[in-house]
C-alpha cells in the first residue's frame, strides 16, 4: 500500500512540474508587431504597398509586390552587411528576388535597421520595457545594424544572418547531425537526445543546398510570447524542413511561454539555479556547448 501510495505521489510530481512549465498568454500573440493598434497593416498593406502606408521614403515600383509588403525597403537594395568581419550578405536588389533572404532578411531590416534605413519605426529602445502607452513613432527597438558606438559599426556585433550564414553537421562545435540538400536532420546520438530534453524550433532556410540562418530562423515574426509545443517523441525526424513545427520536441505537450518573437520556450524572466532553458534554445544550433555532447545525456531542460 504505501508503495503505491508513492507511485501516485511520484507522478502527481511530474505532472506538476510539467504544468509549470505550460504557461498559456496573457495577451495578444502579436504583441508589438500589433504597431499599436494597426496589427497587421502595419507591415502587410493591402493597397499600394508602402506608398498606401505613407511610409514610402525612397522609390520602388516594386512597394506592395511581395507580401503586400507596406515598409520602405528600398534604401536597403543590394547593401553589403558583413558580421564579426567574417560572413559577408549583401542584400537582394528587389523584393520580387527569389532567394530566402527576401522574406527572412530584408522585411525584418525594412523596420530593424538602424543603419541603412535609418527612416524606419525601430530605434534603440527595448519593447518589453516601454510603458503600455508606447506608440511615439521612432521608440521601437533597433536590432540590427546599429548600436551606442554609431553607426559605423554596422553589423559587425550581430548575430550573422543571411545566404552566407550557415549551419553544417559535424565537427567540435557543430551537431552529429546528417545535412541532406540544405535539410539538417537531428537524427545522431546527441542531438537526437536534444530533441527529446528540448527540441528543434529553429526554421532554417535553404539556399544552394545549404541549409542558412536568417532573422525567422530563430524569430516567429506573428507570435511574440508563446509557442505551441506537441509531444511526438521527435527521435531523428526533427530538421529544418519541419523546424519551428509543433512537432519537434520531446517536451510535455503545451502552449509554452516565450519573449522576444522566439520560436521556442524561451523566458529570461524565469531565472533560478540550474534552468537552463534559454541556453538551450542557442544549442539548437551550437550543439557543442549542449549537455549531449559533453556527457549529459539525460541532463533535461529546466523551466
Amino acid at each position: 500500500m504505501k508503495r503505491y501510495f508513492l507511485v501516485i505521489l511520484m507522478i502527481l510530481a511530474v505532472a506538476g512540474f510539467a504544468a509549470a512549465q505550460i504557461q498559456a498568454p496573457t495577451s495578444d500573440v502579436l504583441g508589438a508587431h500589433l504597431n499599436y493598434g494597426r496589427g497587421c497593416a502595419g507591415c502587410h498593406a493591402p493597397h499600394s504597398g508602402a506608398y498606401g502606408n505613407g511610409a514610402a521614403k525612397t522609390a520602388d515600383a516594386t512597394a506592395g509586390d511581395t507580401a503586400l509588403w507596406g515598409q520602405d525597403v528600398g534604401s536597403l537594395y543590394s547593401k553589403p552587411l558583413t558580421f564579426g568581419n567574417k560572413t559577408l550578405e549583401t542584400l537582394p536588389a528587389s523584393m520580387t528576388a527569389t532567394t530566402p533572404d527576401v522574406s527572412g532578411l530584408l522585411t525584418c531590416l525594412s523596420c530593424h535597421d538602424g543603419n541603412y534605413a535609418v527612416g524606419a519605426m525601430m530605434h534603440d529602445a527595448v519593447y518589453e520595457a516601454l510603458p503600455s502607452t508606447y506608440g511615439t513613432y521612432n521608440t521601437i527597438p533597433t536590432l540590427l545594424g546599429n548600436d551606442p558606438t554609431g553607426a559605423a559599426n554596422g553589423y559587425l556585433n550581430d548575430h550573422p544572418v543571411g545566404l552566407n550564414a550557415t549551419v553544417s553537421c559535424g565537427g567540435a562545435h557543430n551537431w552529429d547531425c546528417t545535412e541532406t540538400n540544405g535539410v539538417i536532420y537531428m537524427n545522431g546520438a546527441n542531438s537526437s537526445q536534444f530533441v527529446q530534453n528540448y527540441g528543434f524550433f529553429v526554421s532554417l532556410s535553404t539556399y544552394n543546398n545549404t541549409a542558412v540562418v536568417t532573422c525567422t530562423s530563430c524569430h516567429n515574426q506573428h507570435v511574440m510570447n508563446a509557442v505551441p509545443v506537441t509531444l511526438d517523441g521527435g527521435l531523428g525526424t526533427c530538421g529544418s524542413a519541419t523546424g519551428g513545427s509543433r512537432g519537434c520536441s520531446g517536451l510535455p505537450s503545451g502552449v509554452y511561454a516565450s519573449m522576444f518573437f522566439i520560436r521556442a520556450p524561451y523566458n529570461p524572466a524565469s531565472v533560478g539555479a540550474g534552468k537552463n532553458q534559454t541556453a538551450q534554445f542557442c544549442r539548437e544550433c551550437h550543439g557543442g556547448e549542449a549537455n549531449e555532447s559533453n556527457g549529459g545525456l539525460t541532463i533535461p531542460t529546466t523551466f
